[in-house]
């Protein structure tokens, strides 16, 4: 590699390092704070390429084009970086990484903008602010120069998330939504129970007894209990909270377990499946004012079955936590629960530290029932170029580079899961998110409807409690139109 190359990328570094070191609060230049603790020969290194003139009369670093990246979420940070050099490098210009942990993130995007020498060309947004975003001109509809954001390359649901006014104002990046996990062991225990008491009770077509006393399994035809055990299994993840419920009728559970099925119903997230294809907010792209349904008589059933099942698994709202259900699983003290992307992270580090000791699966969310469908939430994270970059063609193509090339990496490097179809292909769990995902009905952009979410949320703790389902969700949709009327 030629010297001036070198020195190129480990300048790069440094700019990535100390813009890091920075942060964002009251942002009015991106400070060097660490250039001082540098040893002298680097400090002297950074002084000659960022000052010293060259013959054209400017400074080598400032001979390059630059736009400046910002993010918020700090386990993207080494990904992030390494993107930046990588498309720098082979483009022959500058991407500056920003972390910004302002609790007001696009506030602050907003004051460096309007107030800073060093304008957020390019930044990472969930796409629920993305209206907010587009009508402060901070959000630029995509030049797309790699044609990229198709359906063949991302799912409707990505494309819907970062769509605003039929616009597409983002490149999806990466999501959240949540799926139903398994005990497989438990499952396989399970069939094979069922395996034996069909047999005992014959094949006559007679409906099954139970006496309540354990089969002795050694009388029984190995193979028979076999064959029989496979065709349980086969059905054995369900397809509705019926058979969820079927299975919590007929399963003998092993000592240790506590419960059948588990999940933080105290946080809308992993609550909305219940409601989602019926409480419409905004339409599949959530921006649509006049597409709002919330009180149907399809919506409050599905809330009738999600109160019902307090009376099966007795979950305790205000103690339960994501953190403390996933840990059950782990634990083998429940048998199904509803998780997001993180779970397969946090259940393989368990494996490999020998606290998980029996195999698990993945499927889609099962239906509320057979007549009522059940629909995923998510959320999309997206690249977003800024309305009032002067470097837009270069902010679209590192936007474009980030959630297309570089999206197969995405998961093994960050844990998050890339919204390109391209990825985790040859992971069977993380599809079936994927999958959920194509499914899935993105939060809504509306300002009007910002809250929601947190009423919505209010709305299923009183259901699990016991409160009236009818009148519940026609004081919601009441509210919800006046704040609509008020806004108008």
């Amino acid at each position: 590699m030629r010297l001036k190359a070198k020195i190129f990328m480990l300048a790069a570094v440094l700019v990535i390092a100390a813009t890091l070191l920075s942060g964002c609060a009251g942002l009015k230049e991106v400070e060097i704070s660490g250039l001082k603790e540098l040893k002298p020969g680097l400090q002297d290194l950074w002084k000659k390429f960022t000052h010293e003139e060259e013959d054209n009369g400017q400074s080598w670093f400032s001979s390059k084009e630059t736009i400046y990246f910002w993010y918020s979420d700090e386990t993207l940070t080494d990904y992030i970086n390494s993107a930046a050099v990588a498309f720098g490098e082979r483009e022959g210009v500058r991407v500056l990484p920003v972390l910004c942990t302002e609790s007001e993130y696009l506030e602050a995007i907003d004051e460096a903008t309007l107030h800073s020498g060093q304008t957020p060309d390019v930044y990472l947004l969930s796409n629920d602010l993305l209206e907010k975003a587009y009508l402060a001109g901070l959000a630029a509809p995509v030049q797309d120069p790699m044609e990229l954001c198709t359906e063949a390359h991302f799912p409707k649901a990505a494309l819907d998330a970062v769509t605003y006014r039929d616009k597409i104002v983002a490149y999806p990046m990466f999501y959240e939504t949540g799926a139903l996990v398994y005990n497989q062991t438990y499952l396989e225990a399970w069939a094979k129970q069922q395996a034996e008491k069909a047999i005992v009770n014959g094949e006559s077509g007679d409906e099954e007894t139970d006496t309540g006393e354990p089969i002795d399994s050694s009388e029984l035809d190995e193979e028979a209990v076999a064959a029989k055990m496979l065709e349980y299994l086969e059905n054995a993840v369900p397809d509705t909270v019926d058979d969820i419920l079927n299975i919590a009728d007929t399963f003998d559970v092993p000592e240790g377990v506590e419960g059948i099925m588990k999940w933080d119903v105290s946080d809308i997230f992993y609550n909305y499946w219940f409601v989602g294809n019926y409480m419409i907010v905004g339409g599949d792209v959530g921006d649509e004012e006049e597409n709002i349904h919330i009180c149907n008589q399809e919506a409050i059933d599905c809330l009738t079955v999600y109160q019902a099942l307090n009376q099966f698994f007795s979950i305790e709202s205000d103690i339960v936590n994501y953190q403390s259900v996933v840990q059950d699983f782990i634990d083998g003290k429940i048998v199904f629960t509803i998780g997001t992307t993180d779970v397969l992270e946090k259940l393989t580090q368990a494996q490999e530290e020998g606290e998980l000791a029996f195999e698990y699966g993945v499927a889609k969310i099962p239906d509320v029932s057979d007549k009522l469908q059940s629909r995923a939430l998510s959320v999309t994270n997206g690249v977003v170029v800024n309305g009032y970059s002067e470097h837009k063609t270069l902010a679209n193509a590192f936007a474009a580079y980030l959630t297309g090339e570089c999206a197969a990496t995405l998961y093994e490097r960050t844990g998050r899961m890339s919204s390109n179809k391209s990825a985790n292909t040859d992971d069977a769990l993380l599809q079936v998110f994927f999958e959920e995902y194509g499914e899935s009905v993105s939060l809504p952009k509306m300002m009007e409807t910002e809250n929601f979410w947190l009423q919505l949320e209010v709305l299923f703790a009183k259901v699990w409690n016991g409160e009236d389902v009818t009148a519940l969700v026609k004081e919601l949709d009441a509210n919800m139109a006046l704040q609509l009327e008020g806004a108008r």
